[in-house]
């Protein structure tokens, strides 16, 4: 595979004619993946979910998925192609979220991990997340344990101006 960078790769909503990629990455991430129907399901008829594939030319290489629900976003799925892991893919994905949720009013955000998962656990503490609660036995295909994380605030303050137009 060619080393690529996270500067190549650009992101846009996911459609249906995006599933055969997206199940393909899902079914090597996940030892229970998804099925094309909730995908489906997220897609056409959750009115909260937001989804989003990280493409390299017409390649997908990563997904993301979050419902948004008034000032809550919750990250429901997130995987990057094992080929294509490592190269700042996954960070993108989740700034990328952070940025939309913002735009739909959320001003925090939530996700489960797998506590076996320290990659992506790391991922997550880089970008903000605070571990801060567990759901034992959370993952029905292993009953194991999830790590509720927790990022509080989904970026920059707003400009000055903004903060100080009541004052006006």
């Amino acid at each position: 595979m060619d080393e690529m960078r996270a500067e190549d790769v650009t992101i846009e909503p996911m459609t249906l004619d995006d599933l055969d990629e997206v199940l393909s990455i899902e079914t090597v991430s996940y030892p229970t993946p998804w099925s094309r129907r909730a995908f489906e399901s997220e897609l056409t008829g959750n009115a909260y979910a937001r989804y989003f594939v990280a493409r390299k030319g017409r390649s997908i290489v990563g997904y993301i998925g979050m419902w948004v629900i008034l000032e809550e976003a919750h990250i429901t799925n997130v995987a990057v192609h094992p080929d294509h892991r490592r190269q700042g893919i996954g960070e993108k994905l989740m700034t990328y979220c952070f940025d939309e949720a913002r735009k739909m009013g959320a001003t925090r955000m939530t996700l489960e991990v797998r506590v076996s998962n320290i990659a992506a656990q790391n991922l997550y503490r880089k970008l903000g997340f605070e571990a801060k609660g567990m759901r034992k036995g959370y993952y029905s295909d292993t009953n194991e344990d999830a790590i509720i994380m927790w990022k509080y605030n989904l970026g920059p303050e707003p400009p000055m101006q903004d903060r100080l137009r009541w004052m006006i």
